[in-house]
């Protein structure tokens, strides 16, 4: 049963020291100092390097030093994902380059002007999905449904270095009443998006075989996606070599309602990102866990 606390990783300070070495170094030299970052989250993180080995070693299939090594490679590539988020956040967006893969997908959606869901997982690096669709449309909106577990000083502090995002976000509430925000934000043609690949204890959950073994989902974003009528696409946005970044759009062909054939073809999808860029499923935690009996599925 894959649990997930709902906080990702990430100190104020680490964040302060990126942005120092941002402004005074610039982007490539700021990635020499998560040679050393990477190397102590290597050493002391004990349970999420337990979590990412076991992905590379029993998942991928990785021979048991190359496993360690992507360990290790894991949280520097997540280290310079979030420096380019940072830096593109910033102001410095023409420091990187674009490539769009499957944007007559978004074209199409945005032209129809009746909303639309998109269904992405915590992998490369989503977070600057907005600096494409601004390339598509700029009267784009993209609401966020998510939790509000994040550390509020990390978010306080990076709102007085970066431009104000022009994603919104929609929070997750014990009511429901986030059903109304996200009904709301379609009736005014605008964008939901989902991350699918994080289930925590105690919220609705569907299961389904991913990498060749069990793990649980959250119910929340194919039981909605399935029931309202708009279109469904998984998106992603890829790190790439030299500062390039790889957004990629695939509609879901699945019927109506049927959520549990929603989660199959979204691991599909999931899976076959995995393959082209292993180290970029950033999911530290105990993704396949089963010490406990799995909780009642919804379907």
């Amino acid at each position: 049963m894959s649990q997930w606390d709902g906080k990702s990783r990430g100190t104020l300070l680490g964040y302060k020291i990126f942005v120092f070495c941002i402004k005074k170094l610039g982007i490539k030299t700021s990635y020499i100092v998560l040679v050393f970052v990477a190397f102590y989250y290597f050493l002391f993180l004990k349970k999420s390097n337990q979590a990412i080995f076991y992905y590379f070693h029993n998942r991928l299939k990785y021979p048991y030093f190359k496993s360690k090594i992507n360990v290790y490679k894991s949280y520097f590539t997540f280290g310079q994902t979030i420096i380019d988020k940072i830096a593109i956040s910033a102001g410095l967006r023409s420091r990187f380059t674009y490539e769009f893969d499957g944007v007559h997908i978004l074209n199409q959606l945005l032209k129809e002007k009746k909303g639309g869901v998109l269904i992405s997982a915590h992998m490369g690096n989503f977070e600057i999905a907005e600096h494409f669709f601004g390339d598509i449309d700029y009267d784009c909106q993209i609401n966020l449904v998510t939790t509000d577990r994040e550390h509020s000083a990390i978010k306080e502090y990076l709102e007085t270095v970066t431009k104000k995002s022009n994603i919104k976000f929609i929070f997750i509430k014990d009511d429901m009443s986030h059903i109304y925000d996200i009904n709301n934000a379609l009736s005014r043609n605008e964008l939901i998006c989902f991350t699918g690949d994080r289930y925590f204890e105690g919220t609705k959950c569907l299961t389904t075989s991913i990498l060749g073994e069990e793990a649980n989902f959250p119910a929340g974003p194919f039981l909605i996606a399935s029931r309202l009528k708009v279109p469904v696409v998984f998106v992603y946005v890829m790190k790439e070599a030299n500062l390039h970044y790889h957004l990629y759009a695939r509609e879901a062909k699945t019927g109506h309602r049927d959520s549990q054939a929603l989660l199959e073809t979204y691991v599909e999808s999931v899976e076959s990102m995995v393959e082209k860029y292993p180290l970029q499923w950033f999911n530290y935690f105990d993704f396949w866990y089963k010490s406990e009996p799995k909780p009642k599925q919804e379907t």
